[in-house]
């Protein structure tokens, strides 16, 4: 019996493979409900592609079980695929096919409704935008264009779970946007775990992130809770009048419950929140009630792009207690 859409989910348990000695997934799990959009990323090396093609069945994992909709995709492989659509990094397209061709390939070897493939064709067309390509033969096509089709055949049987490694490479900015609209739209009802190197897809359309580092999983939490993680976080950019820079620090003495550090060039200030809470208020009211000549103040917003850095630098004291 097919698993309800409520109940369908992909499944990461205790996830390891390993090549002869060289260790390159290590007790990764996690699990993507319906209705969410999973961002999945990490260094390069970091053993995300490993873990997409265990939990697709395309490599048979070392330890550990990969499920969809509940199925063990290596014991029950046809139910488990039917249940999800796959866009690989580089996916296998025929050249010599035309688009209609390919997906009419796909179909079959999907076991898909003959009767109802024509509506099912029509609609990843629309949704793909592929209409002026559909009879053009696929070696012909832009990496654009490709990158639809391989899309278009991940959805074409309709999954309630999608996974898809970089969707949006090799796409223009309108492309992308395209892209990233309908993941957000089928977000709604399927589980979507998206692989990707470009962090501004994570605010376009994740409602969380899980963070690959070294085979193993560094974190798995909302992009607000990871944003969070940057040691900037929360703290205040002042710029006062220059008459007024050296008893500004004298003043900012005042914030210590609310600031551990305060760096300073020139007129510019950096406030650094104690407890990773905006401290933009208390900095005001301080200002306020002092007559310091106050010129700018800006509460630091790290971009994702620091934070991943921040968390996988060599250095980085990120450790499980963080969490």
């Amino acid at each position: 019996m097919p698993k309800s859409p409520q109940t369908v989910s992909i499944e990461a348990e205790g996830l390891g493979k390993s090549f002869g000695d060289l260790t390159a997934v290590e007790e990764v799990s996690f699990t993507v409900k319906p209705g969410e959009v999973v961002g999945f990323i990490g260094p390069n090396g970091a053993g995300k592609s490993t873990t997409l093609r265990m939990l697709t069945g395309f490599l048979r994992p070392s330890t550990g079980k990969a499920r969809i909709g509940g199925h063990d995709v290596l014991r029950k492989p046809g139910a488990a695929r039917r249940q999800f659509g796959y866009l690989p990094e580089t996916g296998p397209l025929y050249g010599e096919m035309t688009v209609i061709e390919f997906l009419h390939f796909v179909a079959g070897a999907r076991g898909m409704d003959r009767l109802a493939l024509d509506g099912d064709l029509n609609r990843v067309r629309k949704i793909c935008h592929l209409e002026k390509v559909w009879h053009q033969t696929i070696e012909t096509l832009s990496k654009g264009y490709r990158q639809r089709v391989g899309l278009a055949q991940a959805i074409l049987h309709d999954p309630s779970c999608l996974i898809l490694d970089e969707p949006t490479d090799g796409l223009d900015p309108n492309q992308k946007q395209e892209v990233r609209d309908l993941v957000t739209e089928m977000g709604s009802e399927k589980a979507i775990l998206l692989s990707t190197h470009v962090l501004e897809e994570l605010e376009a359309v994740c409602d969380r992130v899980i963070l690959l580092h070294k085979g193993s999983v560094l974190l798995d939490e909302s992009i607000g809770a990871m944003r969070k993680r940057h040691p900037l976080f929360g703290s205040v950019k002042v710029r006062v009048a220059e008459s007024d820079a050296e008893r500004a620090p004298a003043v900012f003495k005042k914030l210590e419950p609310f600031v551990s550090k305060i760096d300073r060039q020139g007129e510019d200030f950096l406030l650094y929140s104690r407890d990773k809470r905006n401290v933009s208020e208390a900095v005001l009211a301080v200002i306020k009630d002092s007559g310091l000549d106050l010129r700018e103040v800006a509460p630091v917003i790290p971009r994702l792009e620091d934070v991943f850095q921040e968390l996988t630098r060599p250095t980085s004291n990120f450790t499980e207690e963080d969490e």
